[in-house]
């Protein structure tokens, strides 16, 4: 599918896009705002151990916006943009979350020169047609300042129960899931330093008492997702 018949898809989406993440993900047990929260929770204490306060921060294919109140928790400071390719996304997101600091936009209209601190995507690549996809991490690392962080959230298709999930989805049963390899040497071929590498959420709610042994599976490559830092080196012009 090419991308423009997948802005049409997702502009048709956008209206029941959280109804439908929502029946895809219960067979987990838990609600799509515990995935959005622990995702970002995880990418809060990374980049404190790095040293990193993003003040700009871009939500890179932020959709209707799940990520926007666990970023604004986070980072309560920072300016936060999101930005999707689907205009009617945008329209609902900009109808649900109202605050001075956040502000959206179409990704077409993203200023190039404008460094972020820090880009968030979760969930995105998996959508984005596999000969766009250097294209789209090109973009990315030419909004980030220099020593800026790109913070890759992606379905791990090793992990069984993700392959599931995506199959109950009817915006993710075409998509075509990148495994943590696939997405390291992108990344790298996209001139970005990796960071590190985190694999998250081992455990559905009927096994939430074996959750307080995650922080020590992070390195273990079974999570439903993984994310993954990597830091911009290329100089600001």
């Amino acid at each position: 599918m090419d991308s423009q018949n997948k802005i049409a898809e997702f502009d048709n989406f956008a209206g029941s896009y959280d109804l439908d993440l929502e029946k895809g993900i219960s067979v987990s047990g838990e609600e799509k705002d515990f995935f959005a929260n622990g995702r970002v929770k995880l990418l809060a204490m990374r980049l404190l151990q790095m040293g990193i306060s993003p003040h700009k921060v871009l939500d890179f294919g932020c959709g209707t916006g799940s990520a926007i109140p666990f970023l604004r928790s986070q980072f309560p400071e920072a300016l936060i943009i999101g930005a999707d390719v689907s205009r009617k996304s945008i329209e609902i997101a900009e109808q649900i979350h109202k605050d001075k600091n956040t502000q959206f936009c179409l990704l077409e209209n993203l200023v190039i020169g404008d460094k972020f601190d820090l880009v968030f995507c979760n969930g995105v690549f998996h959508h984005i047609p596999m000969f766009e996809r250097a294209s789209a991490v090109e973009t990315i690392r030419s909004v980030l300042r220099t020593g800026g962080c790109f913070a890759l959230w992606e379905n791990n298709p090793w992990n069984p129960g993700t392959r599931l999930v995506m199959s109950r989805i009817p915006f993710d049963r075409d998509a075509n899931p990148m495994n943590p390899l696939e997405s390291r040497r992108m990344l790298v071929a996209g001139k970005f330093q990796i960071a590190r590498i985190d694999f998250a959420f081992y455990f559905p709610k009927f096994l939430k008492l074996f959750r307080c042994f995650e922080p020590m599976l992070f390195k273990i490559p079974l999570g439903a997702q993984y994310q993954i830092l990597a830091t911009s080196q290329t100089l600001d012009k």
